[in-house]
């Protein structure tokens, strides 16, 4: 099989042919599920495991990147799934502590395994990936809270980028009004007009500064990818009852808030945790993006790529120089 290859922390990726049995079983021997990998998806958190080791995000060497599977079943020990079956895999520690998605196979556990839905080619479903995975739960996030279309402005950050640009297009598809928040206004101004985006906001306007603990009431809801001064900014500018739901930490893993939104505007905050998932919300949210999407945006904010441009991708993705959403063949 080929791979990609992160032998130690601190070590350099490779790309390279390897022992099949050798590398599936050192990790992940719980797995009973053996799949031929057809595609996976770039993500941030790829980018940090690939550039430098991965300190902090893996957690096993060595140990192949790719936090998303979509493959067919070759093997199953589950009566849940059988040879010639499609799935989708995000999360659920490959790619971190289980050998993930940037090789030619792979073996995983059948719990965290979703149907590839119909309305869905495997390329899609790898541009969708955990990032649109993660989108997705966000906003079923701000529908249980009970945000609608006529709650107000709905806030979007790092809205050019994976997570943000499927948001934007899912949010503004349901009809909500949408603010994409960026920090390449002019750039993509554009790329999240076509998305959907109502407004634009340039992102050091929740960046750069602390504000008071409570401000202007802007929004009913958001999506943050940012976490740090940007979500407590957020919170800070949340209308009575409205919800946030955080699913990144691009800008830091701190929140430097008080109480003071959540007691006097009765403001809630959500987490969107994509890679403990259970399986009902899984395929919820694969059901809903199925249905929802728009598929010629979905076509428009990806790229391709092949298992031997991973490694210097790594560099781009850090840097913010992507745009919406990366499909890996690792056939190609």
């Amino acid at each position: 099989m080929r791979a990609v290859i992160v032998p130690a922390q601190g070590a350099k990726a490779e790309v390279k042919e390897v022992m099949e049995d050798q590398l599936l079983v050192c990790v992940g021997e719980s797995g009973t599920v053996e799949l031929d990998v057809l595609y996976s998806s770039y993500n941030y958190k790829d980018g940090m495991a690939i550039n430098g080791g991965g300190r902090g995000i893996l957690q096993s060497f060595p140990i192949i990147p790719g936090i998303d599977i979509v493959g067919t079943v070759t093997r199953s020990e589950d009566p849940n799934w059988s040879a010639g079956d499609t799935v989708v895999l995000n999360g659920d520690g490959i790619g971190e502590s289980l050998h993930g998605g940037f090789a030619t196979r792979a073996r995983v556990r059948p719990d965290a395994l979703v149907r590839l839905p119909a309305a869905l080619s495997p390329e899609r479903a790898a541009a969708l990936g955990t990032a649109g995975f993660t989108a997705m739960i966000s906003v079923l996030q701000l529908e249980d809270a009970g945000v609608t279309t006529e709650s107000g402005d709905v806030l979007v950050t790092g809205a050019a980028g994976g997570v943000g640009s499927v948001a934007v297009s899912l949010l503004a598809g349901r009809g909500y009004r949408v603010v994409a928040s960026t920090g390449r206004v002019e750039e993509e101004g554009d790329y999240l007009r076509g998305l959907g985006a109502a407004d634009l906001i340039d992102r050091h306007e929740l960046s750069d500064e602390l504000g008071k603990p409570l401000q202007s009431e802007r929004w009913a809801g958001a999506i943050d990818v940012a976490g740090s001064t940007t979500l407590a900014n957020i919170l800070a500018q949340m209308r009575y009852g409205g919800t946030v739901s955080a699913c990144g930490l691009a800008q830091g893993m701190d929140l430097p808030t008080s109480v003071t939104p959540f007691i006097l505007r009765g403001v809630t905050l959500t987490g969107a945790n994509s890679v403990k998932a259970p399986r009902e919300l899984r395929q919820r949210a694969w059901d809903a993006l199925a249905a929802e999407l728009d598929l010629n945006q979905l076509d428009e904010m990806t790229t391709t790529i092949g298992l031997e441009d991973t490694i210097p991708y790594a560099e781009r993705i850090l840097a913010g120089r992507t745009r919406g959403r990366t499909v890996v063949d690792v056939n190609r």
